[in-house]
């Protein structure tokens, strides 16, 4: 059918996703540093997106183009709702140097002491880590502290049962294994689980 729909200027379009955020209906995705209307069917030719864009890269033209498919943007909308209910994150805060050693969510913990990056580059990383675990986050790159103390401390005032490691196969992750093992009580279970940058585990 010949219908009204956005067209977007790849010569203008700088990436900076705004349109993709007006997009109400999941319509834009930013795909190598530009703006893509990924899905036709998606666009209602209301044009949210317009007045987002700083460049003026997004136009609208009358062209062929699939039905406005509105059965399909609920189900995407219900789809995406599912997968944020599926998160396994039990205790906040998580990250470590904000979570505090008297926390009652440690009493107990099998603990998983995991690099800011593990999960983004391992996309099971909720089902497959940090269920059943109480989470904490670091990065010794960009924190200026030794985690050591804080996880003596934590290990120290609680039960632990077990302590795993999550870290990626760069150098500077290093730093957070050995704090993990310098803090780790005697015949508490300890693992260390690394992960490529490509996202396998090695």
């Amino acid at each position: 059918m010949i219908r009204k729909i956005i067209k977007i200027n790849d010569s203008l379009c700088t990436g900076c996703g705004l349109c993709a955020e007006a997009c109400h209906e999941g319509a834009i995705e930013i795909i190598n540093g530009k703006a893509r209307l990924v899905r036709e069917h998606f666009c209602d030719g209301f044009g949210d997106c317009l007045p987002g864009c700083p460049t003026g890269a997004i136009t609208f033209e009358e062209r062929e183009a699939p039905a406005y498919d509105e059965r399909a943007v609920a189900a995407s909308k219900v789809e995406a709702i599912s997968c944020r209910a599926g998160s396994e994150l039990s205790s906040w805060p998580c990250q470590l140097r904000l979570v505090s050693p008297l926390s009652p969510s440690l009493d107990g913990a099998h603990l998983l002491v995991a690099a800011d990056c593990t999960a983004f580059a391992y996309a099971a990383f909720h089902r497959d880590f940090m269920r059943g675990r109480t989470v904490l986050v670091g990065c010794p790159k960009l924190d200026p502290v030794d985690y050591t103390e804080k996880l003596t401390d934590i290990m120290s005032r609680h039960e632990i049962k077990s302590v795993t490691v999550a870290r990626m196969e760069v150098p500077c992750c290093g730093g957070l294994e050995r704090a993990a093992r310098a803090a780790c009580p005697a015949g508490v279970p300890f693992r260390v689980v690394t992960f490529s940058t490509g996202g396998k585990i090695l």
